[in-house]
């Protein structure tokens, strides 16, 4: 099997996963290096894997393949540009780039030099969602919640470009029809962005969806319900559960879908280097990350011209 030259550029809290998990998969994986402005804490995670460190991703051309980007959001598309140009293979965590017209040169400088541009929405492959996808039809309402603690990370933007958006992209994958009304509010507690957020969202063929984020509860909370027409499906990510509701004989049973827990960031990572040896499709291009991205910032618009900030 061939294996793929790869490196991880920002070794924060997720690259630090990234390192852990690419260390697992050394069948697939050759890490040629990581890579972090922030060398001290960098070099112990380094030495601890064995793997060379570099403070500068520049000097990566030609020792790579494909790349993983883990840096802070405002740079992404910067690096993830720099590596395109230079025909490296991306995966960049979510949110794509800061802004629409990044995605957009991103994705074209991809697709020129026939380059893979995977976009981390990991929630994608929770084992719980893939369980329930061949029974999603023609979703009538769909409710959101997705609640966490005080990160003390990733606050360089709110909680709809760091939470809510796995759920837009969720939602999106599932709905195909066209988006057709935003209505959002939102509340700064802890940082000048917002870190609550409620969000509907009106789809052309009547879907409704209600979206709730936040990132200061005392709880963890990763849930989705989809109601359709004599079913309801209630999904949790964290506990990678999934259970379908039907009406039966004017009853409504509940049905245990069986699911193998599997960790999700792994599968995802692994099908970024199945994508590149196998040259296939990922299954978060940057076409999906740049349309999760466009609902997120339109969200976010939309909560800050409602304070009239």
């Amino acid at each position: 099997m061939q294996k793929i030259k790869t490196a991880i550029v920002g070794i924060g809290h997720l690259g630090s996963i990234h390192l852990k998990i690419y260390n697992e998969l050394k069948n697939k994986v050759d890490l040629v290096a990581v890579c972090d402005i922030k060398t001290e804490r960098t070099k112990r995670l380094a030495s601890h894997y064995k793997v060379p460190f570099l403070n500068d991703y520049k000097k990566l051309v030609g020792q790579i393949q494909a790349v993983n980007i883990c840096v802070p959001t405002e740079s992404h598309f910067e690096v993830a540009k720099f590596f395109l140009q230079n025909k490296i293979h991306v995966f960049v965590e979510k949110p794509i780039t800061s802004t629409v017209k990044e995605a957009d040169g991103l994705i074209k400088l991809a697709e020129k030099n026939n380059l893979k541009l995977q976009v981390g929405h990991v929630e994608r492959f929770n084992s719980a969602f893939q369980s329930i996808l061949h029974f999603t039809k023609d979703p009538l309402f769909i409710e959101c919640h997705r609640l966490n603690r005080f990160p003390n990370r990733s606050l360089d933007i709110g909680v709809v470009m760091d939470l809510m958006i796995h759920d837009i992209d969720i939602i999106l994958g599932i709905i195909r029809s066209p988006l057709k009304n935003i209505q959002a509010v939102g509340v700064s507690v802890l940082t000048p962005l917002e870190d609550i957020a409620s969000v509907r969202l009106t789809f052309a063929n009547g879907c409704v969806c209600n979206l709730t984020a936040s990132r200061v509860s005392d709880d963890v909370m990763r849930k989705i319900r989809i109601f359709q027409k004599d079913s309801y499906i209630s999904l949790d990510y964290v506990k990678q559960e999934a259970f379908i509701y039907k009406k039966h004989n004017k009853k409504i049973l509940k049905h245990s879908l069986p699911i193998e827990k599997e960790q999700p960031l792994q599968k995802e990572l692994e099908h970024f280097i199945d994508c590149v040896r196998e040259n296939k499709t990922p299954l978060v291009s940057g076409k999906e990350g740049r349309e999760a991205l466009k609902v997120a910032l339109t969200i976010t618009n939309k909560i800050w011209q409602n304070k009239k900030v």
